[in-house]
């Protein structure tokens, strides 16, 4: 029995669920929308991305360390050594001059493809590759964006030093200056070549996939095929042999010097067109080995 000032108790009223708020375009349908602008990714958030990825892994630092050191003081060593030893000879050439900095850019040679490899190869080690192709869906973007911030830091680094070895070997051995399109060949051509070396490095990384794998097919690019040219003594394999001897890379930098010891293999800037067309084949396999295979 209750009494006038008592309320009877009520049941409990059931609650109806709520519904989860619905995306709707750029915001919710409660009316939230993001302070963040939203738009779409382009090639330039790729580069951001592939920079910062480059400039903040140690093997890059360490790799590109190696090669300054390698070009900057195999050069300056090669110029003191000459000087030490010459006595009072007639001034030298300066295309002579130039051709001292070829040892320390073939031993620079094997940083750059170190560092080619390394590019991809190391996200496939770590499985970071997963994240880069979830956050970037299209694989034609990030092969493109891995490429260009690679080769463009390889070959401003790379002009910076030949052109600092080429200024102090001349000023060392009080050469005379040598013409616009030597100096040219030996400081940008030979810049653009090893840039373009580390392309096809990061091309051969990623059709392979495995860091170990792919700098020992890059090295063997690099070295059998003299290696192989100069145990070729038979005269049934001359032509083999002369092959051999003219494309190596090996021949083809020095060329970029004219220091070469060939007379019928590449001469000039023709080194570097051939590199391009063969870089070109092993990147157009690279993004559709990429694109088509699974991570």
């Amino acid at each position: 029995m209750t009494t006038p000032y008592q309320q009877p108790p009520q049941p409990p009223q059931s609650q109806a669920p709520q519904q989860a708020p619905q995306w709707q375009g750029d915001g919710l349908s409660s009316g939230y929308t993001s302070p963040i602008p939203a738009r779409r990714a382009h090639l330039g958030d790729a580069l951001a991305s592939e920079w910062t990825k480059l400039r903040s892994v140690r093997s890059t630092m360490w790799t590109l360390g190696v090669m300054i050191v390698l070009m900057l003081g195999v050069g300056l060593l090669t110029a003191l050594v000459v000087s030490s030893v010459s006595g009072e000879p007639e001034v030298p050439g300066g295309q002579e001059v130039l051709s001292l900095g070829f040892f320390g850019v073939l031993l620079g040679s094997m940083c750059v493809i170190t560092l080619g490899v390394l590019t991809i190869t190391s996200e496939y080690g770590t499985g970071m590759i997963r994240t880069t192709l979830t956050a970037c869906p299209s694989r034609g973007r990030v092969l493109a964006a891995k490429s260009l911030v690679f080769f463009l830091l390889v070959f401003v680094i790379s002009l910076v030093i030949t052109m600092t070895v080429s200024a102090l070997q001349l000023s060392i051995l009080g050469a005379e200056s040598p013409a616009g399109a030597d100096w040219l060949r030996a400081t940008a051509g030979v810049s653009l070549y090893l840039a373009t070396l580390g392309l096809l490095s990061l091309a051969v990384g990623t059709l392979i996939r495995h860091s170990a794998g792919a700098i020992t097919v890059m090295i063997g690019v690099l070295l059998v095929p003299l290696v192989l040219a100069m145990f070729m003594f038979s005269d049934s394999l001359t032509a083999v042999r002369e092959a051999l001897f003219d494309y190596s890379v090996p021949n083809q930098l020095s060329a970029f010097y004219e220091s070469s010891a060939r007379v019928t293999g590449p001469s000039g800037w023709e080194p570097l067109w051939i590199l391009l067309g063969v870089t070109a084949v092993a990147m157009l396999a690279a993004f559709f080995s990429l694109d088509k295979r699974d991570v």
